[in-house]
C-alpha cells in the first residue's frame, strides 16, 4: 500500500511539473515604448497566456534576430513595410489566415493593400507614422511650410534631424522634387549639395527621442516621426506639426508571425486582441502614433492625408551603397 501511495505521488508531482512545464506563451518581439504595460497585463488575465516580450531598436536588429535564431523562438513580430516585403522573400514569415483575425475588420481600408504586402496576405498594419516638422512657435514667428523653408540661415544651430539615413536623404530628395527612393547619381549629388547647406543649421541628429530637444528647449524646430512632435506638443501647446508641402516619409509597422511559430494559436489571439479598437486606442493615447484602426484619436493627422503626399522606404538594391557615401559626407 505504501508503495502503491508512494507512486501516485510521484506522478501527481510529475503531472504538476509537466502542467508548469507546458503553461500557455506566446513569445513577442517589438519596438520598445510601443505597448503600454497595461495592454500587456490585459491580455494575460483575460486568455491565462504569458507575455514573454522583447524588443528591438530597428528593422534591422529585428531581422538578424529571427535569422540567428532557433526556428520556434519567436511567434509574433512588428516589422515595418519594407522589412515586411524582405521577410515574406526570405521566407521568414508565414501567411495569415484572416479567418482567424475577425477583429481586421476594424481596420481603415486605406491603410490595407499597400504595395509591400498586396492583399495583406502576410501582415496586417499595426501603427502608422509620417515625417514631420515640428516648430516651437514661442521662439519661430516665420511661416514654415516645407523642408526648403528650412535652410534660413538664421535656424543656425536650431534643427534636430532624425538619424535615419534613407528619411534624411529621401527628404532632400524630395526637396529637390525627386522621388523618395530616387537612385540617379545626378540626383543624389543634388540632395548631397541640399544636405550640406542645411547642415550649420543642425544641432543634433536624434531617432531615439528628438522631442527631448523641444522639451529642454534646445532647438526649435524638429524633423521627426508625428508621433515623437505629438507628444512634445503635449507639453508644450505652442508647438505646431507641420505637413511638409514637399512631401513626406510614411512608416507602417505591421502585425506578423514568425514562420515556424510553436504557439500560432496564441499568436492570432494576441494579433485579434490587439486589433480590437478599444485596445487600439488605449495604445495611441500613450504612444500617439496614427492607428489604422477605425477610431477617433487626437492628432493633427488626419488617415486620409497619410498617403495623400507620402512615400514609403522602397528596397533600392545595389543602389544602396551610393546612399552610404552620401551618408557618410554629410554626417
Amino acid at each position: 500500500m505504501k508503495k502503491y501511495i508512494m507512486l501516485l505521488m510521484i506522478l501527481i508531482l510529475f503531472t504538476g511539473c509537466n502542467n508548469k512545464d507546458n503553461k500557455q506563451i506566446v513569445n513577442v518581439l517589438n519596438w520598445s515604448s510601443y505597448i503600454p504595460d497595461e495592454v500587456i497585463d490585459d491580455f494575460e488575465k483575460e486568455y491565462n497566456i504569458k507575455v514573454n516580450y522583447g524588443t528591438y531598436s530597428s528593422n534591422e536588429e529585428l531581422l538578424a534576430k529571427i535569422t540567428s535564431s532557433k526556428k520556434g523562438t519567436y511567434d509574433v513580430i512588428f516589422p515595418s513595410d519594407y522589412m515586411v516585403e524582405l521577410m515574406k522573400s526570405r521566407g521568414l514569415i508565414q501567411k495569415i489566415d484572416k479567418y482567424r483575425l475577425p477583429n481586421r475588420l476594424n481596420l481603415n481600408k486605406i491603410f490595407l493593400n499597400q504595395p509591400y504586402d498586396y492583399n495583406n496576405e502576410y501582415s496586417y498594419p499595426f501603427l502608422s507614422t509620417i515625417v514631420v516638422i515640428a516648430v516651437n512657435k514661442d521662439n519661430i514667428k516665420d511661416n514654415i511650410r516645407g523642408y526648403n523653408d528650412l535652410l534660413n540661415k538664421k535656424y543656425k544651430n536650431n534643427i534636430v534631424l532624425i538619424e535615419d539615413q534613407r528619411i534624411v536623404i529621401g527628404m532632400s530628395l524630395l526637396a529637390n522634387r525627386y522621388s523618395m527612393n530616387e537612385t540617379n547619381e545626378d540626383s543624389l549629388t543634388k540632395a548631397k549639395e541640399w544636405l550640406l547647406e542645411l547642415k550649420n543649421n543642425i544641432k543634433a541628429y536624434d531617432s531615439d527621442s528628438p522631442k527631448t530637444f523641444f522639451i529642454t528647449e534646445e532647438t526649435d524646430i524638429g524633423i521627426m516621426w508625428n508621433a515623437e512632435a505629438e507628444i512634445a506638443k503635449q507639453e508644450n501647446p505652442n508647438i505646431e506639426i507641420i505637413d511638409p508641402i514637399e512631401g513626406h516619409a510614411i512608416s507602417t509597422d505591421n502585425y506578423c508571425i514568425v514562420d515556424g511559430s510553436k504557439n500560432i494559436d496564441n499568436a492570432y489571439l494576441f494579433i485579434n486582441y490587439l486589433l480590437r479598437n478599444e485596445v487600439s486606442k488605449k495604445i495611441v493615447e500613450e504612444y500617439p502614433y496614427i492607428s489604422p484602426n477605425n477610431i477617433i484619436q487626437e492628432s493633427n493627422i488626419e488617415p486620409e492625408n497619410i498617403f495623400k503626399n507620402g512615400y514609403y522606404v522602397k528596397n533600392i538594391g545595389e543602389h544602396i551603397t551610393s546612399y552610404d557615401r552620401l551618408w557618410a559626407d554629410i554626417k
